[in-house]
């Protein structure tokens, strides 16, 4: 842990009690930070008693959600880590999306992030660093029009990114983003289909959990590292591809 973040401290994980949120949930407790996870259907309970940790349940849809995550803050370590990890993920097409999955996809993947990056930086103790981290999606450096509005919901979480990075740079508050191209079994993707398309970039080697918490670990590690974005897609961007790699 940095200077810039001396212990005790407490780092918030949205959708912390599943996939790769739980994966960085047990990284930063295993690195001396208390966590609160945020979840929302997903049991947190063992979780939290295995890292000693805190939870606090909230529907990312509810405009009240980052208000309910701070509130849940009051007894714990002054808070200077956020990890908005939790992420609305469901297949729609320019010709097909409707209204309610847009809206859902807005809500959960920019609304919710950016209204708790502004609460959250309201908390944090006046003159102490802290730092926002957005999980974004390599997609948006070769957008392709597969999940549409899950796509367009991403793009609009990287503008909050860079946009809440300007504001909060004088306040002491970093933000950035990581971008990984497909690391688990997604939405209608089957098994059989990921390990398939898992290594489809330049490189020819797949994306793994491990490597997402490495590079958080990195960004917490740089106090000059701020409104920028670290893209995990061993290089797909060069491959042009024109659809979601699950799709070829």
């Amino acid at each position: 842990m940095t200077p810039e973040f001396a212990a005790p401290r407490t780092a918030i994980v949205t959708g912390g009690a599943r996939r790769i949120g739980c994966a960085i949930a047990r990284a930063l407790a295993a690195d001396g930070w208390h966590v609160l996870i945020h979840h929302h259907s997903s049991d947190a309970a063992g979780l939290a008693r295995e890292l000693g940790a805190s939870t606090v349940r909230a529907d990312l849809v509810d405009p009240d959600a980052a208000d309910t995550i701070i509130a849940a803050l009051d007894g714990l370590p002054p808070p200077a880590l956020l990890v908005n990890s939790a992420a609305g993920f469901a297949l729609d097409q320019f010709d097909d999306f409707a209204a309610e999955q847009w809206d859902r996809h807005m809500a959960v993947n920019a609304r919710a992030p950016a209204m708790l990056t502004r609460a959250f930086a309201r908390a944090v103790p006046e003159g102490q660093g802290a730092l926002v981290v957005n999980l974004l999606d390599a997609k948006l450096v070769q957008p392709n029009p597969d999940f549409f509005s899950y796509t367009v919901s991403k793009m609009a979480l990287a503008g909050v990114m860079e946009l809440s990075a300007r504001v909060l740079a004088g306040r002491g508050i970093r933000v950035c983003g990581i971008a990984p191209s497909v690391t688990l079994v997604s939405g209608p993707q089957t098994r059989e289909n990921f390990d398939a398309v898992h290594r489809l970039n330049a490189l020819e080697r797949g994306v793994t959990v491990e490597q997402i918490v490495e590079t958080l670990r990195y960004v917490i590690a740089t106090p000059t590292l701020t409104g920028q974005t670290i893209v995990l897609d061993g290089g797909q961007r060069f491959l042009g591809l024109a659809r979601d790699v699950q799709f070829l």
